[in-house]
């Protein structure tokens, strides 16, 4: 059963591009070296002059996470200048069972 690691963080508007820049160029390519990791998704939502990204890294185990976050599941694993360049950001992620997975085909 594959698995969701969940995780937010809040930029100012006017610096917003730097993570989504970051997550391009610095975050994908190294988890696309990890054994294990199935792929992810970057979002945004514009709220009271921030923009909140929320990113969903899936993965076959959490045995597979830990390649990439170490023994310590839970708490984020933020580069220290992208962290200075955020509002704020959550210093846990949420792990979930990914229990049903459907793309529509429908365009």
């Amino acid at each position: 059963m594959a698995i969701a690691r969940i995780w937010t963080c809040r930029a100012d508007a006017s610096k917003s591009d730097t993570y989504s820049h970051h997550f391009r160029e610095k975050v994908l390519p190294a988890l696309d070296q990890i054994p294990g990791f199935l792929g992810a998704m970057l979002m945004r939502r514009e709220d009271a002059g921030q923009v909140e990204y929320t990113v969903i890294t899936r993965w076959i185990s959490l045995d597979a996470i830990k390649k990439f976050a170490g023994d310590d599941l839970v708490t984020a694993v933020v580069d220290p200048d992208v962290a200075a360049t955020l509002v704020s950001y959550d210093k846990t992620v949420k792990h979930f069972e990914i229990l049903e997975k459907v793309w529509s085909t429908a365009r």
